[in-house]
């Protein structure tokens, strides 16, 4: 069965994006942004909030900036084939290789997870990974951990009164002192 990972950058005191809606303080070094790379290389499908895909929306025609690197143009090769399942109750529309839905996610990753295939399904955004959290359908956690604290924003984790525990699968640090952390929910 194809596992569900929630994998996002997260400052040092645990939160994805700061008290403004800003995430200045993710701007990836080379050597993480080839993580990131790498990363995307193994998920099938990316289940996200409307929040992370207007973010992403950037990704769409970036191959068309002459100023972008080869690490970039490569991101946005795998990014753009990618299938999305974008949740939205305001969008009326997605562009690209995605769809809009408006509710059911814990229906649609047993969806997806009964589809062939043995690439993850990644969620992005901490809503919808905080729901299906709750269900207890994510597999893994995953955190890039930025050396800042932000005071407040977003909570990587969800708030609940569910305990989740999770056995360290991997770590690494990068030159730019950001560190990795995977994390497998132990059922």
């Amino acid at each position: 069965m194809r596992s569900v990972t929630y994998s996002m950058s997260v400052s040092l005191d645990g939160y994805i994006v700061d008290p403004d809606g800003g995430i200045d303080w993710t701007v990836p070094a080379p050597d993480v942004f080839r993580f990131w790379i790498d990363e995307i290389r193994d998920v099938d499908v990316h289940i996200m909030g409307r929040r992370l895909y207007e973010t992403m929306l950037y990704w769409e025609n970036a191959d068309q900036d002459p100023s972008l690197g080869e690490a970039e143009l490569e991101w946005a090769g795998l990014w753009n084939p990618l299938p999305k399942v974008v949740f939205s109750t305001t969008l009326s529309e997605v562009q690209g290789n995605a769809r809009l839905l408006s509710g059911g996610l814990a229906e649609e990753i047993e969806r997806l997870r009964a589809e062939p295939g043995e690439g993850e399904i990644a969620i992005g955004g901490a809503t919808l990974a905080a729901e299906a959290s709750a269900a207890g359908l994510i597999d893994e956690y995953r955190t890039m951990v930025y050396p800042v604290l932000i005071g407040g924003g977003i909570p990587y984790f969800p708030r609940n009164e569910r305990r989740v525990d999770l056995e360290l699968v991997e770590t690494r640090t990068y030159n730019s002192k950001v560190v990795y952390l995977r994390h497998r929910v132990v059922r």
